[in-house]
């Protein structure tokens, strides 16, 4: 059987697996935190057909050999972690991490994640969560009978609150918050909800303290938007979609090529 055959398949599925890569990051476009993938490939085994340095001749070798290639495979997806553009909402529970750093959160089952997006709300036990009811750690509880519209978060990450007192209104210092980093953030695993997970790839989280040790500052009342830019994901695609129809091509001439070598005697 002709090898481009299967050569030419194997673009086809790799341009595939693109373009999926490429619609997933275009469907994100307007979710807040979420980093853009890129797919990575690399070629398949060689068939060695001759060696380079084969010795041709008593005194002299081959000095390039012969080796056919069998196609293309997906190595990775590989999610870029660059910043995204910071957009003001005017919502005392949103914030936005600019530079390094994620927000932990607890699951549902307990298990710790770790999220870019800041859309936090407060539920009816005060506690800050996630628009999924996930918890915001470390905890942050609001007193009692403060005003929702006085939340006050710094850069540093330092929550304070106001509550009414008599005729006045009081300023409560509530908590902390903290970021945390990884040596390699791309070996994090996603697991939707705009949340990761750590695998032995990215290494245990690092916490901090927001604008310290190399930690991102805190934007109060922004929310970081998606890093996808659209006008290059549609360059991609339409790449992806030239070399998917190379490929193809490949394979009809392969089959052309085939069908002339049948019909040699009749």
């Amino acid at each position: 059987m002709v090898r481009s055959l299967w050569t030419g398949a194997s673009g086809m599925i790799g341009q595939q697996a693109n373009i999926d890569v490429i619609s997933n990051n275009l469907a994100n476009v307007n979710t807040h935190g979420y980093k853009k993938q890129r797919a990575d490939f690399e070629d398949l085994l060689y068939q060695t057909v001759r060696t380079a340095g084969t010795p041709a001749t008593e005194d002299t070798v081959v000095p390039v050999g012969i080796q056919m290639g069998h196609g293309v495979k997906l190595a990775d997806t590989q999610r870029v972690f660059t910043q995204g553009s910071p957009q003001q909402t005017d919502v005392a529970t949103d914030l936005a991490i600019f530079g390094d750093g994620f927000f932990r959160v607890q699951m549902y089952d307990g298990s710790l994640a770790y999220t870019r997006n800041g859309n936090f709300q407060v539920d009816n036990e005060g506690r800050m969560v996630t628009s999924n009811g996930y918890w915001l750690l470390p905890d942050i509880i609001m007193p009692e009978n403060f005003l929702p519209d006085s939340i006050n978060i710094t850069r540093n990450g330092r929550v304070s609150v106001k509550v009414p007192q008599g005729d006045d209104l009081v300023e409560v210092d509530v908590g902390q918050l903290e970021l945390y980093r990884f040596a390699n953030p791309v070996g994090l695993s996603a697991v939707g909800d705009n949340v990761f997970k750590v695998s032995q790839a990215s290494g245990d989280p690092i916490p901090g303290i927001p604008g310290f040790e190399g930690m991102g500052i805190l934007y109060h009342k922004f929310l970081e938007m998606s890093n996808v830019a659209i006008v290059q994901e549609m360059v991609n695609l339409i790449i992806a979609q030239r070399a998917y129809e190379f490929n193809s091509r490949t394979i009809q001439t392969s089959d052309n090529m085939l069908g002339t070598a049948t019909t040699l005697k009749r």
